[in-house]
């Protein structure tokens, strides 16, 4: 596994990525680097564009262990509302208030291709609508209300 370098230009986030149409070694590896990159981070979520690769392929760790890696991930339903402070390995130093729905339900390919619909809520939900927007060149503090210091808690 390869430790991938995180971007942080903003012209470059802001590019839409194309679908996977074929899952190969090639996006395998590129979700093994990925988990790879994010957990050294000490993030909770990586999309490909931040890695520089402009393909819909997203990691995301919530709970230690359980890495859902989500191939064309496409949010199906949400509903309901949570608001709190939201960062990203993108923009480091930096974290806004952002409102997101509560419960998301998110059908993507997994690494073997099949589709699967997977649900969350809370943390997860944030996490799957944040990944899901920088796919679409959106960055979190296009959506926030707020921008904190590095030292505000909220």
């Amino acid at each position: 596994m390869a430790t991938l370098k995180i971007l942080t230009d903003e012209e470059l986030l802001r590019r839409k990525s194309r679908p996977v149409d074929k899952i190969n070694q090639r996006i395998k590896t590129l979700l093994d680097d990925m988990t790879q990159t994010m957990r050294l981070a000490d993030g909770v979520g990586l999309a490909a564009p931040q890695v520089g690769v402009l393909r819909r392929v997203v990691v995301i760790e919530v709970e230690p262990g359980e890495v859902l890696e989500l191939i064309n991930p496409e949010i199906i339903s949400r509903d309901g509302t949570q608001t709190g402070p939201e960062g990203c390995l993108s923009v480091p130093g930096r974290r806004g208030i952002v409102e997101r729905p509560e419960h998301v339900v998110l059908r993507a390919l997994d690494r073997d291709g099949n589709i699967r619909e997977y649900e969350g809520e809370g943390l997860l939900a944030r996490a799957m609508c944040h990944e899901t927007d920088h796919l679409d060149g959106i960055l979190y503090t296009d959506k926030a209300e707020k921008m904190l210091d590095e030292e505000d808690d909220e």
